[in-house]
């Protein structure tokens, strides 16, 4: 008679509160060159970093176009520089994104014909062999270490460049702006003269307050 009792009970009270289940299904689509990147909620992705590289890109490509070669000819005195990859100093981790930078970055380059590049094969050996991190190659011993390792495997340049990733965030209340900054710094092996470029794009982020209500 208890258990009879304790049933019916239990039962009523579930019975005056309604709760619903729902269930969450993923899909996805893919993106036609002309549809937009989408845009992150909690942090940036490809409408930020696509549009830094870019810029970044294209100026330091601007600048040194003098030195092209038309096509069809032979390269003169084309600069040989080796990238030695992304280094982030933002608020937010890169995950995956950190190798995609770097290889469109390199792509560029390449495709540019105003640089002949290092593999990135060759310098991420060269790096592993002299356990060097990219930031120790501003260091002129460690400078001519890595040129050597590489110069012994058919791979000699003339310029390092560096790409750096950083951030600023300015809040107000829950809602908040952060400023992209990707700089690119090609240095001169010889003389040791450093030439920046950079882009920045801001992105806002607002919070919205969801309520959850139960019907009793």
């Amino acid at each position: 008679m208890r258990r009879r009792s304790f049933l019916r009970q239990a039962t009523a009270c579930l019975g005056t509160v309604c709760l619903t289940l729902v269930g969450c299904k993923q899909t996805a689509q893919v993106l036609h060159p002309c549809q937009k990147d989408m845009v992150g909620s909690n942090c940036a992705g490809a409408e930020v970093y696509k549009p830094l590289i870019h810029e970044a890109v294209g100026k330091l490509l601007a600048r040194h176009s003098h030195g092209v070669e038309p096509v069809g000819n032979p390269p003169s005195c084309v600069k040989r520089i080796c990238f030695v990859g992304v280094e982030n100093a933002s608020a937010e981790e890169l995950c995956d994104f950190k190798e995609q930078i770097t290889e469109i970055i390199d792509t560029l380059l390449v495709e540019s014909r105003i640089f002949q590049t290092v593999s990135r094969r060759f310098v991420e050996v060269g790096l592993r062999q002299l356990r060097l991190r990219p930031d120790e190659l501003f260091l002129p011993a460690n400078q001519r270490a890595f040129k050597a390792v590489l110069e012994q495997q058919g791979q000699p340049f003339d310029y390092l460049l560096f790409a750096k990733l950083t951030s600023g965030t300015t809040r107000n209340n829950s809602d908040m702006q952060r400023d992209y900054l990707l700089t690119l710094e090609l240095v001169d092996l010889q003389t040791g003269q450093p030439d920046k470029e950079s882009a920045t794009l801001r992105k806002s982020y607002h919070k919205s307050h969801l309520h959850k209500a139960l019907a009793y």
